[in-house]
């Protein structure tokens, strides 16, 4: 029990200098609720152990008290480096940082194909883990812990991909898979849990205690951050917002049931209906054909038009559900792929107010936060040293009993 509560301070400490740092000691104390002396002993441990360090604190003015200098505590950047991986539809993003999660080199490339089979998926990783390490300047070995994000449902605990638009086979144990390959520590989770923690850290959640945050790429995803931790359910299922029903026996989803939300809002679920319309776009040919839709819609194709509206107010549907049932602070629109922007258009993101609870209060604020893949990765590479972090303090906990 002991044991137990001494890793639970350890946490509590190692987590606020991470979120706060650098801090001193007696504001440590306050703001934890951990006295004075356990503050004392524990962040000596956390020194000793290389998670966190010392740095002196520049005097004000010229006529200070003699004595010993005041030093801050911050977590000790060089500790470890990870890498955080974004498996996208087409491409893989790879972003390296330090434990302090400072981002030291970038790597972005296309894949061959959308789907692979889960030993052509590990080659595939490792390769390109290797050329990202080349392109840093930065040695395999000298890497901690790889977190990996992809679409899909994820048992975090066990690192089985239980379903996966990226592989064709289901319950894959692909964190042993890679671990084998690279023989370090793999973390893996749903990609829109890992933006959830990229908002967490370094966006727009980084100072609320609840909120969603909603991907919008190739599929739709859902993120769920309540009182600062994020909530997967117990299957590792449970922030599938993409595949809630809209529709009783409605489309096609690409996970194979019918009516998800998914099936109306997704990219392939809009060229699907585009093509059975036979609409041709009439953009430049650089431009994708979901642009190519939107541009039809624009230039007053019925067709199209209908096509987009449907998806609308189906996501708005979707969204009223969300703030009927979690009442958040915040919901987060974000991904790659928000030039979607027909669905959350003042008009769409207006009408769901008439649609959720009515109360005597504002609705939950909803913003739209565009970003790459490269920011999904910076989230999973939060994830890996996340993971780090709890196994330096199991670590401790062992050497301590």
């Amino acid at each position: 029990m002991l044991s137990e509560q001494r890793t639970i301070g350890r946490r509590a400490i190692l987590t606020q200098i991470r979120r706060i740092g650098p801090i001193p000691r007696i504001e440590l104390s306050e703001q934890t609720g951990i006295s004075r002396a356990t503050v004392t002993t524990v962040t000596a441990e956390l020194i000793d152990r290389g998670l966190v360090e010392e740095i002196p604190v520049e005097p004000e003015g010229k006529d200070f008290k003699r004595g010993r200098p005041k030093v801050d505590l911050k977590i000790r950047g060089d500790a470890f480096l990870v890498a955080g991986v974004k498996l996208a539809n087409k491409s893989i993003a790879i972003v390296f940082t330090n434990f302090s999660g400072d981002v030291v080199g970038e790597f972005e490339a296309p894949l061959d194909r959308t789907n692979y089979s889960p030993q052509d998926l590990v080659k595939t990783f490792r390769k390109k883990i290797e050329q990202a390490c080349n392109v840093a300047d930065i040695k395999l070995d000298n890497i901690s812990a790889v977190g990996l994000g992809l679409a899909g449902i994820v048992d975090t605990t066990l690192g089985v991909v239980r379903w996966s638009p990226s592989l064709s086979s289901r319950n894959v144990e692909l964190g042993k898979m890679l671990e084998e390959n690279l023989g370090k520590p793999i973390f893996i989770d749903n990609d829109a849990n890992l933006v959830a923690k990229a908002e967490q850290h370094f966006g727009m959640g980084k100072n609320v205690s609840d909120f969603l945050v909603v991907t919008i790429e190739n599929g739709v995803g859902m993120g769920i951050v309540l009182g600062n931790e994020l909530y997967r359910g117990t299957r590792g299922c449970g922030a599938e917002f993409g595949h809630t029903k809209v529709h009783l026996d409605g489309a096609l989803c690409r996970c194979g049931q019918r009516g998800c939300l998914e099936a109306y809002v997704a990219d392939y679920a809009l060229l699907r209906e585009g093509s059975l319309g036979q609409i041709k776009g009439s953009s430049d040919a650089d431009q994708d054909e979901v642009a190519a839709l939107i541009e039809s819609a624009k230039q007053g194709d019925k067709t199209a038009q209908t096509i987009l509206q449907r998806a609308s107010r189906m996501f708005a549907m979707g969204l009223s559900n969300l703030i009927n049932i979690f009442d958040p602070q915040l919901i987060i629109l974000s991904g790659e792929r928000m030039q979607l922007d027909f669905l959350f258009a003042d008009d769409v993101l207006e009408s769901i107010k008439d649609t959720v609870v009515q109360v005597d209060a504002p609705p939950p604020e909803i913003v739209v936060h565009k970003w790459g893949d490269m920011m999904w990765a910076t989230g999973a590479a939060a994830y890996a040293i996340e993971g780090l972090t709890d196994m330096e303090l199991k670590g401790m906990a062992e050497n301590a009993a």
